[in-house]
């Protein structure tokens, strides 16, 4: 399978050849050519396969260059109870990502057992592996430049921390995290995690991000890469836990079911529009936003406005805190019949602080076939959320997950079951639980105490040229 860039300007090119870069040389990203299909057959298979069976699977539909061997041996070394088994207070289950009935139609589907207690874990444990795999073949080393608006940057230098020939950049903004997660990150003292607090917004450090990506000639001196969800190897683990998250959600292939995803970046619920373009039977993805809703604003009027930073909000879901969405250009790329001319017209727009409006395109029209809906949720309603699901069904969610349920419960089609997925635990946003419940979420015996640790980071204004000083001082000649 080869892959192509969504703004057209890019030659297609093999899995593992894109793994390690992020962005294509035309500044777009990467999708598959062509959309692998999935027979009823393999559904009716696929349907008994466990976690790891099921991500093989699936990803070596993507993964065609890679031995199905030396896949299969991957995946396996990933998906294991060891890794995801975190000690969570409240479930005995020994699966990678069970499913919580809450009643009859409506589900959790726990993404949160990894080491860091985000579903970022499912994604960046195995591509911390496969970069390790493919870097050994190539006798060559990666240093990884990411930006974290709280989640992604834990999971990324947890899945990193220690691989050979590896080292990680990672870019937050500065004291916009819940204290949990800055611990997590700021706290690793591994040699190769490099953390680095941004006078800014998540987007500023995106910004930067994209700009080192950009520059073409640093990109290939310094071996560049990145493990944001602009790194096509991301999304493509992530669709395996929809295919995960609707077998156990249904009795047989011919229902249908909606998923519910709290979105900042768009790569979770992309995930999910590449798995029902694949030939899952996904009835309605439900697209959750917080106060910062340039998405949900997208799906209602067709206008895409990211805001600049001194118009996003700070609030009480911070992964989501984001006004530009990467990912999203993914899904364009499809609605405009991958066009990749009309994507370049697009975030030229974008790129220059712009937006662009589908309504008077045809484009507004295509867009209910691709089955979306959308809706945003406040610190209100995240509170009022979390209370109700704990009052009625005795189960403790986090924030984000709160905007899916709430946003989920609004949107979904009538008799549609409905399957929220879980984003963190509630440990990672104590403070807004102890607003919501007046008491302090569990948290697994590996992670008490780990706000008192040693932190280790280095803040740095939004400057692209001190970023750059600054992997160039860090990166042996």
């Amino acid at each position: 399978m080869k892959y192509i860039s969504t703004r057209g300007n890019s030659p297609a090119k093999s899995f593992t050849e894109i793994l390690l870069g992020g962005l294509a040389p035309d500044g777009g990203l990467y999708l598959p050519e062509e959309y692998p299909q999935v027979t009823r057959a393999e559904l009716d298979t696929w349907r008994k396969l466990d976690y790891a069976g099921l991500a093989f699977a699936v990803l070596s539909k993507f993964a065609t260059d890679i031995p199905d061997s030396d896949l299969k041996a991957i995946i396996t070394n990933t998906y294991t109870s060891k890794v995801y088994g975190n000690g969570r207070a409240d479930s005995d289950s020994k699966e990678i990502t069970p499913l919580r009935t809450l009643e009859p139609g409506l589900h959790i589907l726990e993404l949160s057992n990894g080491p860091t207690l985000a579903f970022k874990d499912m994604a960046m444990q195995l591509l911390g592996n496969l970069f390790e795999y493919t870097l050994d073949k190539q006798h060559e080393e990666l240093n990884i430049v990411g930006a974290t608006s709280g989640d992604t940057g834990s999971a990324a230098e947890y899945a990193m921390r220690g691989k050979r020939g590896i080292r990680v950049f990672m870019l937050s903004p500065n004291g916009k995290m819940s204290a949990f997660q800055r611990a997590q990150m700021f706290s690793l003292q591994d040699p190769n995690i490099f953390n680095i607090a941004i006078n800014g917004m998540f987007d500023d450090a995106q910004d930067m991000v994209k700009a080192v990506s950009n520059d073409h000639a640093f990109k290939a001196r310094y071996m560049i890469g990145t493990v944001n969800s602009i790194n096509w190897a991301r999304v493509s683990a992530q669709v395996v836990y929809y295919f995960k998250g609707y077998f156990s959600a249904t009795k047989s292939n011919d229902e249908q079911v909606a998923f519910s995803v709290p979105s900042g970046n768009f790569g979770n619920i992309c995930a999910g529009h590449i798995a029902r373009m694949m030939g899952l039977p996904i009835g309605q993805l439900i697209l959750a936003t917080n106060e910062n809703d340039v998405l949900d604003e997208f799906f209602r009027t067709g206008a895409y406005r990211p805001r600049d930073t001194r118009h996003t909000y700070e609030t009480s879901s911070p992964s989501m805190d984001i006004s530009k969405a990467s990912n999203f250009e993914r899904f364009m790329f499809d609605l405009v019949g991958r066009d990749g001319s009309k994507v370049r017209d697009f975030w030229e727009r974008v790129d220059k602080g712009g937006s662009f409006d589908i309504r008077e395109t045809e484009y507004w029209y295509a867009l209910p076939r691709f089955d979306f809906a959308s809706g945003k949720s406040t610190h209100q309603d995240r509170l009022k959320t979390i209370r109700e699901v704990w009052e009625e069904y005795g189960v403790m969610i986090d924030t984000h997950t709160a905007d899916g349920v709430k946003v989920g419960l609004e949107q979904r089609r009538p008799n549609l079951p409905l399957v929220c997925l879980e984003t963190a635990l509630p440990a990672k946003f104590a403070e807004t639980i102890q607003e919501a419940l007046g008491r302090e979420p569990e948290r697994p015996a590996s992670m008490k105490g780990i706000e008192k640790l040693p932190q280790r980071c280095v803040e740095m204004d939004a400057d692209v040229a001190k970023l750059k000083a600054f992997i160039q001082a860090h990166v042996p000649q």
